[in-house]
């Protein structure tokens, strides 16, 4: 009940997430910084390359939030459970995800004239990417015990 009642949280985290502050950008701190989401930073991506606001939006919203709905589906027993290990897949395709914002971010810093600081909406997405890996997991693990009594 517990893996079922975590994976059913995550589907309200991931939206909180995805307009949660992942930074604060700006030229100079005297200017102040502008904050960026999930959701603002693909706005200005499909005004700019839609091939690439395609493909983070793959990965940032659907990805996740069909592996945690599939998962949740595996766990009351609504779809079969030789899907799992496709679910957990797409959850690691999320996880490219975080690895293109910290590079963003490594980059950005790297730069004199502009100033960036990680916000607290970086932790909770990263948090609910690795919290539906885990969740993933253990639904496998889960899964394979009960297979093994029947």
């Amino acid at each position: 009940m517990t893996l079922r009642l975590a994976t059913l949280s995550l589907l309200i985290l991931y939206p909180i997430a995805w307009f949660a502050p992942l930074m604060r950008a700006g030229l100079l701190p005297i200017f102040g910084l502008s904050e960026i989401s999930v959701i603002t930073g693909l706005q200005s991506l499909w005004k700019s390359d839609i091939f690439l606001a395609l493909v983070v939006t793959v990965f940032a919203l659907f990805a996740p939030y069909i592996k945690t709905i599939g998962t949740a589906l595996v766990q009351w027993d609504l779809l079969d459970p030789r899907v799992q290990p496709a679910l957990n897949i797409m959850g690691k395709l999320a996880m490219a995800d975080i690895f293109l914002i910290a590079l963003y971010i490594t980059l950005a810093k790297g730069i004199s004239y502009a100033t960036i600081e990680t916000a607290w909406g970086l932790y909770l997405f990263t948090g609910c990417i690795l919290a539906s890996i885990a969740l993933g997991y253990a639904t496998e693990v889960k899964l394979g015990s009960r297979n093994l009594r029947t």
